[in-house]
């Protein structure tokens, strides 16, 4: 028959494109990324409340390639950066380093991603 069909990538551990379901709720998938045993496609940061949230788990990531709104640039040459910037918001969420001595996203709530 004809018409629409919908596919939807599997969730888990060989999940090649993860999103935010991975990152907030499959610590085990997070941490193999982050060591470099898995290698996603991309990473879509779905599942998260907002831009600003998104933002800051791709910073802790280290999967954040631009500099600052703030900061002047005119361009891809000055806009995007060859290393990323890493920045520890939460504890509680996956990161490329520990962030030990952050917050929780909900305060008083949540125990450290290490």
């Amino acid at each position: 028959s004809k018409g629409l069909r919908v596919k939807v990538f599997r969730k888990g551990l060989t999940n090649d494109f993860p999103g935010g379901v991975e990152y907030h709720n499959n610590k085990q998938y997070m941490k193999e990324m982050i060591s470099g045993k898995r290698h996603p496609y991309i990473f879509h940061m779905s599942w998260t409340e907002n831009m600003e949230y998104k933002k800051k788990y791709f910073e802790q990531l280290g999967e954040w390639y631009t500099v600052e709104e703030t900061e002047y640039c005119s361009g891809l040459d000055d806009c995007c950066l060859a290393e990323p910037r890493i920045t520890c918001h939460y504890q509680d969420k996956p990161s490329k380093i520990p962030c030990q001595e952050s917050p929780t996203v909900v305060e008083g709530k949540g125990t450290s991603f290490w």
